[in-house]
């Protein structure tokens, strides 16, 4: 049985660590505590086509935040402090009869640290160049398989550039932004490039609407199988097309609470089914 990376990017990765053009000036800070959840019985094979898989999910909560060291130096971070994947049991199709019983495995997750320097911060344009370092703290063979997962196992580095400007529609705030990075893999993993925009409009002064895209390619330059004998979750060579929203809802000037959506539309070695997550911020300016 066959089982394939979870989405953590997107969007999985990326709908936690959306790192904006705009740094944070010196001492102030936005923290987010939230839920993040997949559970998924299909996934897109190496070929793209779409196939059924024992139903596998993964729940994570996490903190991610962002520090203004000086007014262009942040510090960024995501720490997922709890990790669960799982597997449901599995019956046969004919007789209802247990085939093998279900699984988990708890840990910590893969904690992502960086630096973010604010390159243009202008009224109308802003870009900033970030680099992120991903820690192999989850546990990548557990399981009685090997194959329950919270984490690659490989220390990552990418560099990230981004820009994006304000402006008004109908009167209402909104902003545009996009990103380019290279994701340097250790431990035989494929290189990646990452490409990605967003676009976000205010409304009644309280609640931010944000649709999302998303887009790894592996370069494909690393000699590890994207499977091994027990499966792969955090697999090589994972490629995706992603879409999705974010709607977050200031209650106060500072403290608010979000909620987000994500999806493949197409990709490689990857689950087929969306992702959501709940999460509540504050955001000190």
């Amino acid at each position: 049985m066959k089982k394939f990376h979870l989405l953590l990017l997107g969007f999985f990765v990326f709908s936690h660590l959306c790192f904006g053009q705009w740094t944070r000036e010196k001492g102030n800070g936005y923290y987010k505590l939230s839920a993040w959840y997949l559970e998924a019985d299909q996934h897109y094979t190496d070929t793209g086509a779409i196939e059924p898989n024992a139903t596998r999910g993964q729940f994570n909560v996490n903190l991610y935040a962002e520090y203004g060291l000086t007014n262009r130096w942040n510090v960024v971070g995501y720490v997922p402090f709890f990790a669960r994947t799982y597997q449901n049991d599995i019956f046969s199709r004919t007789t209802g009869e247990l085939i093998s019983e279900g699984e988990s495995v708890n840990s910590i997750g893969d904690i992502d640290l960086g630096v973010a320097y604010g390159l243009i911060q202008k009224e109308k344009l802003a870009m900033s160049v970030t680099v992120l370092f991903g820690l192999p703290t989850g546990n990548d063979s557990g399981g009685s398989d090997g194959s329950y997962q919270n984490g690659d196992g490989e220390f990552n580095q990418m560099l990230r550039i981004a820009a994006g400007s304000p402006f008004t529609v109908a009167n209402f705030p909104s902003y545009a932004k996009a990103y380019t990075g290279y994701n340097n893999r250790t431990q035989n993993f494929s290189d990646e490039l990452r490409f990605g925009a967003e676009l976000g409009m205010q409304f009644f002064n309280r609640l931010w609407v944000a649709g999302k895209l998303d887009v790894i390619q592996s370069l494909k330059n690393g000699s590890l199988s994207a499977q091994n004998n027990q499966g792969s979750i955090f697999a090589n060579n994972v490629e995706f097309v992603g879409l999705g929203a974010e709607v977050a809802y200031y209650i106060s000037p500072k403290l608010g609470v979000s909620a987000n959506y994500g999806g493949a539309l197409d990709g490689r070695i990857i689950y087929a089914d969306p992702s959501f997550s709940l999460g509540v911020f504050l955001d000190i300016k």
